[in-house]
């Protein structure tokens, strides 16, 4: 409904400014939303001077203020020639909203709105660039009064504060990408590189020229692996080039590593081994090793001889490509470190969790697509040795069903994530206190609410063939020892569910 001031306030343009600064302190939170989102408020002016506000959230959650303005109270009225206060420049760019929504400049322009003024510029990347847009649609964009820009920043610090920290992320992650990897190495030279290395990635690609032929340092151009001096022409390779390829990476790279060690417990003298080699030979490396080792670890934990099962050599080599592909090179000190035990086999990767994802994406196995090092994650693409810049988690997700084997815990610790896989379902219970408060029927359906994680009490019963009672019994004991929580729901609710709780 239009409002009216005492004047046709199109004179001072302040009374809408502070209009919608009233209307964004009336904005509604989303509640299923883990981020803070911002308060915005928003005024059509028309001609006449009458007006009409609204905040985001106001009908819906999640609903932007100008969205709610021109879509929803005066979807079927001209708006041609009126004007548009925002207290937050208004959204721009393909991320702003889901499909098939438009973003709100778009919006804005669309509906013929000849001057907009808004409070704060967007700093969220994902959204920005409202006023370059509307200026490229000849809209004729202002600022609020200088003074009432502190109002709306105060008002909005817990989502200003998390937009300034995710920004942050996306710069330390593109100086990390675009750091001394992608550079020539001095002293280097296409003798610098294995011929092995050189043949495995031809084999691969199913290229048809030689390793010393002219077409593959052609290829290795136009992949940004060998740099071509503009004044000299001399080629040498990069550092990524040096890792992938070189005959001794170490040299350049002494990081460029794994260390694997093997302990058979009762006092045995452990296995070590250095894999050193280019890093596109050391995946199959490494599995050769692990198809030797494994059979051969002895769990003498209640003084036995009795052989752990064998472990699935692919599923480690899984786990170390995602660790030399993913891991900070920067860490100069720190080595990819493969621990093989009785009761586990653990690989240690240097450097935190890859932006946009943290530790509780890849704890919960929802991490996305996301590498440090893209021309290695391409290489390993190509080379069928992994899904490009993927995270294994499909690979990981997968152990339950095909090997009947626990999924791995990770964490972040000292520098490292670390993916420590059990040996058996039965050797988590050393892993957590809690858990060997789990009998082994328990302990199993424990591991199936983790795989799943969430579910009904009916698919619980159903998986595992128990009547109610019994499952009821389980997901109770398992909620009472805080191993499962709930979706919020009211437990006498057809959509109530029991939650996994990842540490």
């Amino acid at each position: 409904m239009k409002r009216g001031p005492t004047k046709n306030c199109r004179e001072d343009p302040r009374f809408y400014m502070q209009e919608a600064i009233k209307a964004m302190k009336d904005s509604v939170d989303e509640k299923n939303k883990s981020t803070p989102n911002p308060s915005v408020g928003a005024v059509l002016v028309f001609p006449d001077g009458t007006y009409d506000i609204a905040c985001r959230g106001e009908f819906r959650e999640g609903d932007h203020a100008e969205y709610t303005l021109l879509d929803k109270k005066f979807r079927t009225t001209d708006v041609s020639n009126c004007w548009l206060f925002a207290t937050l420049e208004p959204c721009c760019g393909p991320e702003a909203r889901n499909e098939p929504k438009i973003c709100c400049a778009e919006r804005i322009a669309n509906a013929r709105i000849t001057k907009v003024w808004y409070g704060v510029q967007e700093l969220n990347p994902k959204a920005k660039g409202g006023k370059k847009y509307l200026e490229k649609m000849k809209v004729e964009v202002l600022s609020f009064d200088s003074d009432l820009h502190h109002e709306i920043l105060a008002f909005n610090k817990d989502f200003n504060d998390w937009v300034e920290e995710e920004n942050n992320k996306q710069k330390l992650a593109k100086l990390v990408v675009n750091g001394p990897l992608q550079a020539a190495i001095k002293n280097t030279s296409i003798d610098s590189l294995s011929k092995d290395a050189l043949k495995l990635y031809i084999n691969k690609t199913k290229k048809v020229y030689t390793h010393d032929s002219d077409e593959l340092i052609t290829d290795l151009i136009n992949k940004n692996l060998m740099d071509v001096d503009s004044k000299s022409g001399e080629i040498k390779p990069t550092g990524d080039c040096i890792l992938l390829f070189g005959k001794n990476p170490r040299d350049k790279f002494p990081q460029a590593s794994v260390k694997a060690k093997v302990d058979y417990g009762g006092g045995a003298e452990p296995d070590t081994e250095s894999f050193d080699d280019a890093i596109v030979l050391v995946p199959d490396q490494v599995k050769a090793w692990i198809k030797k080792v494994v059979p051969e670890s002895i769990d003498r934990s209640n003084f036995t001889r009795e052989k752990v099962s064998h472990f699935p050599p692919e599923v480690v080599r899984e786990a170390i490509v995602n660790a030399i592909i993913h891991r900070d090179y920067s860490i100069k000190s720190a080595k990819v470190e493969l621990e093989i035990t009785p009761e586990k086999i653990e690989i240690r990767s240097p450097g935190g969790p890859i932006s946009p994802n943290s530790i509780e994406d890849l704890q919960n196995f929802t991490a996305i697509s996301q590498t440090r090092n893209s021309e290695l994650a391409y290489i390993f693409n190509l080379m069928q040795f992994m899904e490009e810049s993927g995270v294994g988690m499909d690979t990981y997700k997968t152990l339950r069903e095909k090997y009947n084997l626990p999924l791995p815990i990770i964490k972040y610790k000292k520098q490292n994530v670390i993916v420590t896989f059990p040996r058996t379902i039965h050797m988590t219970r050393s892993m957590n206190e809690k858990f060997k408060q789990l009998n082994d029927y328990e302990l199993e359906g424990l591991e199936y609410v983790k795989v799943k994680g969430e579910l009904s009490k009916k698919e619980y019963a159903e998986h595992f063939n128990f009547d109610d009672k019994k499952a009821y019994r389980h997901l109770t004991k398992f909620k009472k020892l805080k191993l499962v929580g709930d979706n919020g729901e009211p437990p006498t609710s057809n959509n109530y569910k029991y939650v996994f709780k990842r540490d």
